[in-house]
C-alpha cells in the first residue's frame, strides 16, 4: 500500500499521487456543499446564513485539526523516506499523543467559547440559536475529525492517497444522505447537518483503523513505540503540528474579522457570501491538493537526500497547477451565477448577483492562490515553519484589513477583495523562502546526471 515517491520520475509520480487527493478534497468540500445546499434550500435563506455565520469559528478551531494533522505527518514522511522504520513508528506515536491533546483543546475552547463569540461577530440575534446549534455538535465531534484527518495524513505520508479517497469517497455519500434524512426527515434543523458530518467520519475512521490493521504492517504500534518517545520526538511532532495548525488559525482569525464585517450587511450579504464561499472552496480543492502532494513528495525526498528531485518536482508542479488555475477560472467566470443559485430558491437575485461577484474576483486571481498552495508546503516539506507562520500573519492582516477599513466604503466589493490581497501578501515571503531553500538545493545537488529527471 505505501508508495516511496523518491524514486520513479517526479511529474508523473506527483500528478498520479495527486489525483485521488483532489478527488478527495473534492468529495470533503462536498461535506460542506451539501449541507449549505439542503439547509438554503429545505431551510430557507436564514438557515443559510446561520451555517454562514458559524462557519468563520468552524474554520477557526476545527481548520486547526486539518492542518495540525499534515504537519505531524511531515516527520512520518520523512522517516520513511530514509527507510528508518523505527524513527516512523515513533513519530507515528507522537503523532498519536500530540493529536489527542489538539483534540481535547479545541473541543473545550470551542464548546466554552462559541456562543459568546457569536455574539462579538455582530451575529443578528434571531440566527445565534441556530448558528450554537450547529457549532455545538461540531465541537462534540472534535476527537473524531482529529482522529481521521491524523490517520488519513499519516496513510499520505507512506505514498498512499488512493485508499483514503475511497473511505472519504463513502464518507461523503453517506453524509449526503444523512443530511437530507436528519434535516427533511427527523427535522433536527442546522443542527442535523453537523450531526450527519460526525456520523459520516466516525465511519472513516473504523475504515482507516481496519486498513492499518489489515494492510499497513509497518504502521502497527507497540507499547515500546510510545515507551522509546523522547523529548526531540514529541518536541518536532508538536513543532510541525501547532505551526501547521496554526497558519491555518491565523488564517480563519482574518476570516472571523471579515465575518464580522460582513454580518454588518445584513442576511443577504452573509447568505452570498456562504453560497459563494461553498462553490470557491470546491473550486479550488484541484489547488490545495497540489500543496498537500507536494509537500509528501518534498518530505520524502528529504529524507532520502535527492536534492534534485526537489527542485525539478516543485519547479514542474508549479507549472501544471499554473495551468489548473487558469481552467478552473474561466469555469468560474462561465458558470459562477449558475452554482450560486444551487443554493438559494427562486426570487433571491440579490444574493445570486453578490455571489457571482465574489466569485468573478476571486477566480481571475487563482494562479495567486496556486503558487502559494504550491511553494508554501514545498517549504513546510523541507521543515521550515516559520516562514509558512509569517506567510499566514500577512494573510490575517490583509483579510482583516479589508474587513475593518474597506467593506464600509465599499460594501460587498470589500469583501470580495479580501481573499486576493490575503494570497498576494502571503505569498511574498513564501516566495522569497522558496528561492532561498532552492539556492541551498542547487549547492546540495550531486554531481552525477541522473536520466530519470529529464
Amino acid at each position: 500500500m505505501a508508495k516511496n515517491l523518491s524514486v520513479g520520475e517526479p511529474t508523473k509520480l506527483i500528478v498520479l499521487f495527486t489525483l485521488p487527493l483532489l478527488v478527495g478534497n473534492l468529495f470533503q468540500q462536498l461535506y460542506q456543499f451539501t449541507d449549505a445546499v439542503v439547509v438554503g434550500r429545505v431551510l430557507g435563506v436564514d438557515a443559510l446564513a446561520s451555517v454562514g455565520a458559524a462557519g468563520s469559528l468552524m474554520f477557526l478551531l476545527l481548520g486547526f485539526t486539518f492542518g495540525s494533522s499534515n504537519g505531524v505527518a511531515i516527520p512520518i514522511a520523512r522517516a520513511f523516506g530514509a527507510g528508518d522504520l523505527s524513527a516512523m513508528r515513533r513519530a507515528v506515536a507522537a503523532g498519536v499523543v500530540v493529536s489527542a491533546g489538539i483534540a481535547l483543546a479545541i473541543m473545550i475552547i470551542g464548546l466554552i467559547f462559541a456562543k459568546p463569540l457569536l455574539g462579538l461577530l455582530n451575529t443578528p440575534d434571531d440566527l445565534i440559536p441556530n448558528a450554537h446549534a450547529f457549532l455545538a455538535i461540531a465541537f462534540c465531534g472534535t476527537a473524531v475529525t482529529v482522529a481521521y484527518n491524523f490517520l488519513a495524513a499519516t496513510i499520505r505520508a507512506l505514498g498512499d492517497s488512493r485508499t483514503p479517497l475511497i473511505f472519504l469517497i463513502i464518507a461523503c455519500v453517506l453524509n449526503a444522505a444523512l443530511v437530507y434524512v436528519f434535516i427533511a426527515v427527523f427535522g433536527l434543523g442546522v443542527g442535523g447537518a453537523s450531526a450527519a458530518t460526525v456520523v459520516a467520519q466516525i465511519v472513516s475512521v473504523a475504515l482507516c483503523l481496519l486498513l492499518i490493521a489489515k494492510k499497513m504492517p509497518d504502521l502497527h504500534l507497540h507499547r515500546d513505540d510510545f515507551r522509546l518517545l523522547t523529548r526531540s520526538d514529541i518536541g518536532e511532532s508538536t513543532r510541525m503540528g501547532l505551526a501547521m495548525g496554526f497558519q491555518l488559525s491565523v488564517i480563519a482569525i482574518g476570516a472571523v474579522i471579515l465575518q464580522y464585517a460582513i454580518n454588518g450587511l445584513g442576511q443577504d450579504a452573509m447568505a452570498a457570501f456562504t453560497a459563494s464561499m461553498r462553490v470557491d472552496q470546491v473550486a479550488v480543492a484541484p489547488l490545495s491538493s497540489f500543496g498537500v502532494a507536494i509537500a509528501t513528495f518534498v518530505a520524502q525526498n528529504r529524507g532520502a537526500r535527492q536534492w534534485r528531485r526537489i527542485r525539478v518536482g516543485v519547479f514542474r508542479i508549479s507549472l501544471v497547477s499554473s495551468g489548473a488555475s487558469i481552467l478552473l477560472g474561466v469555469v468560474i467566470w462561465t458558470f459562477g451565477t449558475d452554482l450560486v443559485r444551487l443554493f438559494v430558491g427562486d426570487g433571491e437575485e440579490d444574493v445570486v448577483a453578490m455571489g457571482h461577484q465574489y466569485l468573478v474576483i476571486n477566480s481571475v486571481l487563482y494562479i495567486i492562490l496556486a503558487m502559494l498552495f504550491l511553494l508554501r508546503n514545498a517549504v513546510q516539506g523541507m521543515g521550515r515553519t516559520s516562514v509558512p507562520t509569517i506567510a499566514s500573519v500577512m494573510e490575517l492582516i490583509l483579510r482583516a484589513g479589508a474587513g475593518l477599513f474597506l467593506v464600509v466604503p465599499l460594501g460587498f466589493l470589500g469583501v470580495c477583495v479580501a481573499a486576493p490581497l490575503a494570497w498576494v501578501g502571503a505569498l511574498i515571503p513564501v516566495g522569497l523562502a522558496w528561492f532561498a531553500e532552492r539556492r541551498q538545493l542547487i549547492r546540495r545537488e550531486e554531481s552525477v546526471y541522473d536520466p530519470v529527471l529529464r
